[in-house]
């Protein structure tokens, strides 16, 4: 079954929270204009919430309000809407890093918002999102690290030193 994806919200109050919830989107994506009436609109709703916290960062605009939306108790995505009119950036690691010290994320809460929810959010999470028998093993080694804590703190470091996708190093 396809469930529709909806892009909205990004530079004012549109009411694309409420339509995506009534027709049952996967996801809803840019969260930047989110208030209590749109927190409200998804508690205890199917619909991930999708936080882009470099198109936040890249134009200026308010940070979505990842702290009181995971405080409600919802689930959130993060990507990084890598774009060159409002995020020119697909690194996964600053948006990571811009969660975790912008929008006050956890280091956990990030991680999962950006592997496992992101994984739901895009309609894959039985094939990919996390490490586990039978899932698409796409995953990255690190430099050694004092603590997990580490990385999305350190934002600038290039920390990654193994890529491999399908099972198979590609560098």
């Amino acid at each position: 079954m396809v469930f529709p994806k909806i892009h909205a919200n990004e530079m004012g109050f549109s009411g694309g929270v409420q339509t995506g919830v009534k027709y049952n989107a996967l996801s809803g994506d840019h969260r930047e204009s989110t208030g209590e009436e749109e927190i409200e609109a998804l508690a205890g709703t199917e619909t991930m919430p999708t936080l882009l916290p470099g198109s936040a960062f890249f134009l200026g605009l308010p940070d979505p309000p990842a702290r009181r939306m995971i405080d409600r108790g919802l689930a959130v995505a993060m990507a990084s809407d890598y774009n060159p009119g409002s995020s020119p950036s697909g690194n996964m690691k600053l948006i990571m890093s811009l969660g975790t010290v912008k929008l006050r994320m956890t280091p956990e809460e990030s991680f999962n918002a950006v592997t496992l929810n992101a994984a739901y959010a895009m309609g894959i999470s039985e094939t990919h999102g996390s490490i586990a028998r039978g899932k698409v093993a796409n995953l990255f080694i690190t430099r050694e690290m004092p603590s997990f804590y580490y990385f999305p703190y350190a934002f600038g470091s290039i920390l990654v030193e193994k890529v491999i996708r399908k099972g198979k190093i590609i560098c």
